[in-house]
């Protein structure tokens, strides 16, 4: 079920992110029917039964003593049409998630296909073999029911278990996190960059955004412990050497308490693992593709996993701060350049690292 449900979430997103139905002669000419008359179809006898009852207390002609039955269902049949609008609006609010740049396709595909009858989706039409119909219960809940070629059977949604589960912060269709947006966020709130290094109005990062100097490696004299690398035809240059335990050691309060706030919403938990964390790609391989790597065979499932073990959210906390650390913040620990000048320049190799080796000796002389 699980690569159906990709296959189909990818299938629904590529198409209505592609242009070519625009070029295809066959569908620009074809008569698409998108009038489900949802609403006219739902209240098309509503008109006749209240009458009925209308008519039946006014002759004193109720099945029980009291007119209990038909009061009843005209109070609800007269709040049934906003509750129905309600109802829409929140399986709106609910559906549309399937088309964030996030979205995590391991979830139900019948979420996508849902959204794609009720916002008319190309080749989800009426005419293409779809239906969505408003049904009114007896029990004053309403239901929507999906159908069509791509559903196995009838999705149904019913109005009450919504508005409990939207009541309790659940969602029926799980939102993904930006992950790239909380990093960055996180990068200047972890305590390890340099004043100035973060814009006060914004907390975003500024262009020159160094880690500070209190996590640079420095020689027991105060001097900079550089790493000489060798930049080819025997010239080498220094680079910095950061602390990385300390590092390390700062962000994990921080990263503990970004996870704690996150569990708050385990199916968000449970996209950002499927989407970002589990693969263990790195940003810039996401970047080059045209969906996120999806977590695969290590994915977690919404139906067998939630509520999350406590097994799984220490995963996630540990792979959640290597993610950061390897794709956020090792970008400032990795190649450099010293903020000393003289130190900047490029030597000759072998000078220099001869050099180094004195200095090191004098430092710490033989005893």
């Amino acid at each position: 079920m699980e690569d159906k449900n990709i296959k189909i979430n990818l299938f629904i997103k590529q198409l209505n992110q592609s242009n070519a139905l625009g070029y295809n002669p066959a569908y620009i000419a074809s008569t698409a029917d998108y009038n489900f008359a949802i609403l006219d179809r739902a209240y098309e006898n509503t008109g006749k039964v209240y009458a009925e009852l209308k008519t039946a207390l006014n002759n004193n002609q109720c099945i029980e003593p009291g007119c209990k039955y038909e009061t009843d269902r005209l109070k609800f049949l007269m709040e049934a049409p906003n509750k129905s609008l309600e109802f829409l609006t929140n399986i709106g609010s609910q559906l549309i998630v399937t088309n964030d740049m996030y979205y995590d396709v391991n979830q139900n595909y019948a979420y996508a296909v849902a959204n794609a009858i009720l916002t008319g989706k190309p080749t989800f039409a009426k005419s293409d073999g779809y239906n969505v119909s408003l049904q009114l219960l007896e029990n004053g809940s309403q239901r929507m029911i999906f159908e069509g070629p791509m559903l196995d059977m009838p999705f149904v949604i019913n109005s009450d278990a919504l508005d409990a589960l939207m009541e309790s912060g659940t969602d029926i269709v799980a939102t993904t996190p930006d992950i790239n947006k909380d990093m960055l966020r996180l990068l200047g709130e972890v305590g390890v960059m340099a004043g100035g290094s973060s814009n006060p109005e914004t907390g975003e990062l500024m262009p020159g955004a160094k880690i500070a100097d209190e996590f640079v490696l420095k020689n027991s004299d105060g001097s900079y412990d550089y790493e000489i690398i060798d930049i080819g035809m025997g010239k080498g240059r220094n680079l910095l050497k950061f602390d990385l335990d300390k590092i390390e050691r700062k962000v994990t309060p921080f990263i503990n308490a970004e996870v704690a706030g996150m569990l708050s919403s385990e199916q968000s938990v449970v996209a950002a693992w499927n989407v970002f964390i589990g693969a263990g790609t790195s940003v810039s391989e996401d970047d080059q593709m045209a969906q996120n790597a999806n977590a695969g065979f290590v994915a977690w499932s919404y139906e067998e996993d939630l509520p999350l073990m406590q097994d799984k959210k220490e995963l996630f906390m540990v792979k959640y701060k290597e993610y950061f650390m390897n794709n956020y913040l090792k970008q400032f620990t990795t190649n450099q350049i010293p903020t000393v000048q003289a130190d900047a320049a490029v030597f000759d190799l072998e000078e220099g690292k001869k050099k180094q080796a004195e200095a090191f000796l004098q430092r710490n002389p033989r005893k």
